[in-house]
């Protein structure tokens, strides 16, 4: 098991970093993993990690419902019955934000369900997941091949839109597989990106039991101002950040289990997505989690 160190802040370039907090794999390997933030800019990201060839053996759950739609227990269908209510607003979004509808590239498409509602919307889809399992599945659900390989393969300038939903979070070259993003958009594409907030009152209530953390397959942990700052660095301007209200439930509801025996129920769980909600409200949309919108300067 091998583990990498980065000695660079992602966003910003400098290499003066702070302890932020140390937060303990719940979900599989029950390792803790330090997450360390950016003096300069404050951009926070798990470091060491493991490595790429490594990363692998931490998605290796039957409850890891992203790359296996049948994962079992109660969390797993609260999370399905959202997904129900969640993928009729995403492809509205997508209706709404893209210049038209033509082209959309899901990244990260996990098992394909965004894919086939937008294509049941009259979108041309394609589709790139690295897990084999989920993209077998996704292939089954969509009615067409989604691989599991590079960008490479794909015609630059020729989507409308891109889209990673809960995905930027995951990927080791952040700023490499951006700028391979981009550059796939026609000039007048959009890109749209959901992440959690670390920023949210969820994430400041829970702390290391916050499951948005997701040590040690989120490699890093995106605020407005970092996320802003990120895709200003590719030359990419923010024109909307959107909330996504029940993640905060979702996200409370884990992180109540995360807290074991001190964990509360369900009033305890909706109480929480509810003033945490209630907070975004009232200071600057800092809901659990966000949708970036953005498009070429």
């Amino acid at each position: 098991m091998s583990y990498e160190r980065l000695d660079a802040c992602p966003v910003c370039g400098k290499s003066e970093f702070r302890n932020k907090l140390v937060v303990e794999d719940k979900s599989v390997s029950k390792e803790s993993f330090a997450i360390a933030q950016c003096v300069a800019c404050s951009f926070q990201f798990t470091n060491p990690r493991p490595g790429v060839a490594d990363i692998g053996r931490y998605y290796e759950s039957e409850e890891y419902v992203s790359h296996n739609s049948g994962a079992g227990g109660v969390i797993n269908q609260a999370y399905r019955v959202a997904r129900f209510f969640t993928m009729r607003r995403k492809v509205a979004l997508l209706n709404k934000l893209a210049p038209r509808k033509g082209r959309v590239l899901d990244y990260g498409c996990g098992t394909g369900h965004f894919l086939a509602a937008s294509k049941s919307n009259g979108w041309h889809v394609a589709g790139v997941e690295p897990s084999a399992r989920a993209s077998t599945e996704a292939t089954r659900r969509v009615g067409q091949p989604i691989g599991n390989d590079s960008l490479a393969k794909f015609e630059k300038g020729t989507f409308d839109a891109v889209t990673l939903w809960h995905v930027l979070e995951h990927v080791h070259t952040l700023n490499e597989t951006l700028r391979e993003l981009i550059a796939l958009l026609k000039p007048d594409g959009v890109l749209i990106i959901a992440v959690p907030n670390v920023e949210s009152l969820d994430a400041q209530h829970y702390r290391q039991d916050w499951a948005a953390y997701d040590v040690p397959r989120h490699l890093y942990h995106f605020s407005p101002k970092t996320m802003t700052l990120l895709l200003k660095k590719h030359k990419l301007a923010v024109r909307a950040q959107l909330p996504m209200p029940l993640d905060a439930y979702y996200v409370s509801m884990l992180s109540e289990k995360h807290r074991a025996e001190r964990g509360g129920g369900l009033l305890t769980v909706l109480k929480a997505g509810y003033h945490s909600n209630r907070y975004a409200a009232q200071h600057e949309n800092q809901y659990s989690s966000l949708i970036y919108v953005a498009t070429k300067r």
